[in-house]
Parts: C-alpha cells; sequence; structure tokens
C-alpha cells in the first residue's frame, strides 16, 4: 500500500515540476512583440529633429521626409520633440545621399488602333504600374550634452514597391500624395529602427 501512495505521488508531482521549469524557461527567452520595447536611455525627454539634408536633386523631398519623421515621434512616442538642438536632451540627425524611383511591374495589355482605312492592329504598350522607391541615408541619433551615439547607420535603405496608375493624366496628379505616403512608410520604418537601436 505504501508503495503504491509512492507511485500516485511520483505521477502527480512530475507533470507539475514539468510545467514549473517550462514556465521559467519561456520567461527567461526575452520575446517581446515588435514595435513595443524602447531601448532609449530613460531619462532621454526631448529629441531635436532638425530638417533631413538632401544630398539628391529630388525638390524638397527633405521637408516631407522630416514633417514625416517629427509627426511619427510624436505620434508614437511620449517625447517631446523640438527643431532646436539647444533645448533637447538628444539629436536625430539625417542625411539623403540616394533616392530612386524606378519601373518594376508593367502593365503590358493590348490597345486596339484604327485609323480609318487600315485595318484595326493591336499593338503591345509596357505602361509602369509599379514603382520601386528606394531611399538611402545617413542617420544618427546622439545624447546632446555627453555626444554619445545611440543610433547610427551609414547605409540606411528604405524600399518598397508603390502602385500608380496607368493613365498619363492622373500619374502627375498622383506624384504629391505618393510622395507623402512613402514619407509616412519611411518615417514609421526609420523610428521602429531607431527605438529599438536594430
Amino acid at each position: 500500500m505504501r508503495l503504491r501512495e509512492i507511485w500516485n505521488l511520483k505521477f502527480k508531482t512530475i507533470p507539475l515540476g514539468l510545467c514549473l521549469w517550462l514556465a521559467a524557461f519561456l520567461s527567461a527567452c526575452g520575446y517581446h512583440v515588435g514595435g513595443t520595447a524602447s531601448l532609449m536611455p530613460p531619462g532621454l525627454k526631448v529629441i531635436a529633429v532638425p530638417a533631413l539634408k538632401n544630398d539628391t536633386p529630388r525638390y524638397r523631398i527633405e521637408q516631407r521626409m522630416t514633417e514625416a519623421v517629427v509627426h511619427e515621434f510624436i505620434a508614437r512616442t511620449k517625447y517631446r520633440v523640438v527643431s532646436s538642438e539647444d533645448s533637447a536632451d538628444a539629436v536625430l540627425r539625417g542625411e539623403i545621399t540616394h533616392f530612386e524611383a524606378i519601373p518594376a511591374v508593367f502593365d503590358t495589355s493590348p490597345n486596339a488602333t484604327n485609323s480609318g482605312t487600315v485595318p484595326t492592329v493591336n499593338t503591345t504598350a509596357a505602361r509602369a504600374t509599379t514603382m520601386l522607391v528606394s531611399v538611402h541615408m545617413k542617420v544618427s541619433l546622439e545624447e546632446r550634452e555627453t555626444k554619445r551615439v545611440l543610433y547610427q547607420n551609414d547605409d540606411y535603405l528604405f524600399r518598397e514597391p508603390y502602385e500608380i496608375s496607368t493613365d498619363p493624366a492622373k500619374f502627375f496628379d498622383e506624384q504629391g500624395p505618393a510622395l507623402e505616403r512613402m514619407s509616412r512608410d519611411f518615417a514609421a520604418r526609420l523610428v521602429s529602427d531607431v527605438l529599438e537601436n536594430f
């Protein structure tokens, strides 16, 4: 009888011990949800984001991208964002070194043409429907007083495909909104990378 009680006790404690060991193991793994962890110093309260420097021929792109980065910091963090470095705890500096938008996907549907007496001819015109936008930049976040670098990437790359209209009349109308959308996407990724120190 005594042996049977010991045997039953063993089978009751093994699963409990296994569950406790598994819980301890999983809690030590350090997993976290992406975008929630911040490795920034706890004393940081004010970040200066001066205008990005533009080394590309693309007109005024630095203005839209700077505005998007400022908006993203304000929307996603508790930091106060200023443009002047004098009152900041840290300074985010950026320099756009290369901007490129190249056609990536084409529409090759046939166009029917009819010129009076000549029979209808199907011609194929390849029109871009998706552009691949690439932005290269140098970016750094530095504590103002100590000059300690919190984040630095001298070849930061943002690359995203964007659909565009195949109608030439609408294409030029879309450039402004498309640049706004690209700037927002760029800012969201940059701010995440800076906060998580990837």
